[in-house]
């Protein structure tokens, strides 16, 4: 039996993952780093917080307009300046955000 989580997106990197959306105890949390640097080094301590289901379906569906436009910008199909979601899905993409 595993003790590991699935890590559904990660919104900020530093060192390490900061933000995004994990499951804890099998339900999906936003967890959030309360990142503390040390004189003999660093803690990483995440604040989770549990979000309805509805919220959880908006956050995957934004991640997976980001990782289409990460693929196209990789790819040579867009540019950096589209970031993070391609012309097509930009409409959508605002609309998660503002939500």
């Amino acid at each position: 039996m595993s003790n590991f989580e699935i890590v559904h997106t990660m919104t900020d990197y530093y060192d390490g993952p900061r933000r995004g959306i994990a499951d804890y105890q099998g339900q999906p949390h936003i967890y959030e780093s309360t990142f503390k640097d040390l004189n003999d080094g660093f803690t990483d301590i995440f604040r989770l917080s549990p979000i309805p289901k509805d919220v959880f379906a908006l956050a995957l569906e934004d991640c997976e307009i980001w990782l289409r436009w990460e693929t196209a910008c990789q790819n040579g199909a867009t540019s950096l300046d589209t970031h993070p979601a391609l012309p097509a899905e930009r409409d959508r993409h605002s609309e998660m955000v503002a939500s």
